[in-house]
């Protein structure tokens, strides 16, 4: 696509270019100069332009954390990749480069306007966590597939879209199909939709729409039950719960026990395994119940402390600010008489003559941070005995249901093992009377092979 760089050599955006970049694009005032003779920090600058620069790749741009926009077109760029630390990014700007995938944008939420007009993209997707997406410019690609809009549905704030110059564009029902499925959208390739368009294109795809309506409720019920599940678990792990709910421990218990399997067979050890697993739920409701009790306590402790600790700075802070009012009520005309001198000879004289009040204030505000620090070790010491005597709390009882739990066991096997003997009795004493019969069955056999013979 961009013939005209195929005779120049590819660059390299390393430190020198992008150090340049930031040069010429800074402020042309007194204030920018002294910034580049002391030298621009990239985490300061907020927007950035490298476009006809012949970049082949994107590189060297994690400095640049408060990035809000960042200029990539008219370049050669074939992937999308190191912006990842660019998370602040509101505007990107891609068009005009080699570039056959979306990807690389994971990390980008901020992302409000993406343009990647003139590329090589046959598909639109990766997109998922641009969550503010309002314009997208994807026109001059190769995207071919109407499916590709039913995927932009997911971004409720997309208001722009540009796809002409696309083969999808060519077919008869485009505006018609987009306007349907995308119904917040309001400018299509740089024109206004009309009402009427919208009213026209709902009517002709009224069905495939519901049907869609219908899947994504669906879908979306069906997220909302897992991310509702997920933070359940979350709630459940902070509470050291997690799993004992239900029958989830003794099912994995057990789960992979073949000869416990095999004594399941056995008389009467199915109605034993039942009675065992009861109670043995029971015990971990029991567990389950109290350790979200504690969890809630822990919780109150911790809003406690969080608030006692806001109450002590922001009370602090008030009287560290009446303290250097009072200071500057007093000695206004002092302050400003300092403010406005302009020699420093002057200067340090008027600042000796107020030393006194100076060091005064000072050694006033140092006390208040003395008494701040004191005290918010005495509320950190008490919530540490709170939160210490809570855990030693919760573990003991815990410790004393997990024994129950062991009790439970061993009376299960006793009884087990009891079942297992008699068992095993029977099977003796029937192979025992077996064995008897055949012997005294035998000696009438012998007795009559005798007879026959001397017949």
């Amino acid at each position: 696509m961009n013939w005209l760089y195929d005779s120049v050599e590819p660059r390299v955006m390393d430190e020198d270019m992008l150090k340049l970049a930031v040069g010429e694009q800074g402020p042309r005032d007194e204030a920018g100069q002294l910034a580049r003779q002391e030298g621009i920090l990239f985490k300061d600058v907020l927007s950035l332009r490298l476009d006809f620069q012949n970049i082949l790749r994107i590189d060297n741009l994690w400095q640049f954390e408060n990035l809000r926009k960042l200029q990539l077109d008219n370049n050669i760029i074939e992937k999308i990749e190191g912006l990842e630390r660019l998370v602040h990014l509101v505007w990107l700007d891609l068009s005009f480069n080699n570039i056959e995938a979306i990807e690389g944008l994971d990390t980008l939420v901020n992302l409000e306007d993406l343009s990647l007009f003139n590329n090589r993209i046959s598909k639109i997707d990766s997109l998922d966590a641009l969550i503010k997406l309002q314009v997208l410019s994807l026109g001059n690609n190769e995207i071919s597939h109407m499916m590709n809009i039913i995927y932009l549905r997911r971004f409720k704030d997309l208001r722009t879209l540009s796809l002409s110059g696309n083969p999808i564009a060519e077919e008869e029902d485009y505006k018609m199909f987009i306007c349907a499925y995308l119904p917040d959208l309001v400018y299509l390739d740089f024109r206004r939709i009309d009402d009427h368009m919208k009213e026209l294109a709902e009517i002709k795809h009224q069905y495939g729409i519901d049907e869609l309506k219908q899947r994504e409720n669906l879908i979306q019920a069906q997220l909302d039950d897992e991310r509702a599940q997920r933070e359940e678990l979350e709630e459940h792990k902070a509470a050291f719960v997690e799993h004992l709910n239900g029958s989830f421990l003794f099912d994995s218990m057990y789960a992979e026990d073949v000869e416990g399997n095999k004594l399941a067979h056995l008389p009467g050890v199915s109605e034993l395994l039942q009675a065992y697993k009861d109670k043995f739920v029971i015990i971990c409701l029991n567990i389950f119940e109290y350790g979200l009790k504690q969890q809630e306590k822990r919780k109150v402790e911790l809003d406690t402390f969080n608030e006692c600790v806001q109450e002590a700075i922001q009370e602090n802070r008030e009287q560290g600010k009446r303290r250097i009012a009072k200071f500057e009520e007093t000695h206004l005309l002092s302050l400003n008489a300092i403010r406005d001198e302009s020699e420093v000879t002057n200067l340090e004289m008027k600042i000796a003559e107020h030393s006194k009040d100076i060091t005064e204030l000072f050694n006033m505000l140092m006390t208040l941070e003395m008494q701040l620090v004191e005290q918010l070790e005495e509320t950190i010491n008490m919530f540490e005995r709170n939160i210490v005597d809570l855990v030693a709390l919760f573990i003991e009882n815990v410790q004393s249901l997990m024994a129950q739990c062991r009790d439970l066991e061993n009376h299960h096997h006793e009884k087990l093992l009891e079942i297992s003997i008699n068992t095993l009795e029977k099977i003796l004493k029937g192979w025992l009377a077996d064995e008897i019969g055949q012997q005294i069955e035998q000696p009438w056999v012998l007795s009559g092979a005798r007879l026959k013979r001397s017949s």
